[in-house]
């Protein structure tokens, strides 16, 4: 039994050690799946002839019109990709991300298929545990909990009156 604690403190100690990383981890998968996300709307933007020809044939939204649908999924691989860079409403930017079945699913697509699991897992890490330390909001949390602490006057000053 001496052997099994031992075992378990040693990794409690390994836990503890690791969690000094959390924030680092966080921001690495925010950066890496944001520059997924920004690289296919930047090249949505530089060739628009091609995103708008898409658009028409592949990727068939429902209820827009095509051009509607291309500047739509275009701004939002810019847009939430920038959110997940700095931190700010990450939670929000990391289930954003919308993926075309039809494209996906369709046969030949397996690699992307498996690309886009990750970053829909990386995406749902990110939206369960947060951005991490690193990151806008954390910053902006931190002071809107300082603003809504109750006034407690000092002890010492209350007792004298």
């Amino acid at each position: 039994m001496t052997f099994l604690l031992n075992l378990v403190a040693a990794h409690a100690v390994l836990g503890r050690l690791l969690d000094h990383f959390r924030s680092l981890v966080l921001l690495a998968t925010r950066f890496y799946v944001g520059w997924q996300f920004w690289k296919s709307g930047w090249l949505k933007v530089t060739s628009w002839s091609s995103t708008l020809e898409l658009f028409r044939s592949e990727y068939h939204v429902p209820l827009l019109p095509p051009p509607v649908a291309a500047v739509t999924g275009a701004t939002g691989e810019l847009f939430f990709p920038a959110l997940l860079f700095v931190g700010l409403f990450s939670r929000v930017g990391a289930m954003a991300v919308i993926s075309y079945r039809q494209v996906l699913l369709a046969e030949g697509s397996e690699a992307a298929l498996g690309q886009h699991v990750l970053w829909g897992f990386m995406l749902l890490v990110l939206a369960v545990f947060g951005p991490g330390k690193i990151a806008l909001d954390s910053l902006l949390e931190s002071r809107l909990a300082a603003r809504c602490r109750p006034f407690v006057p000092n002890a010492a000053v209350a007792l004298s009156h």
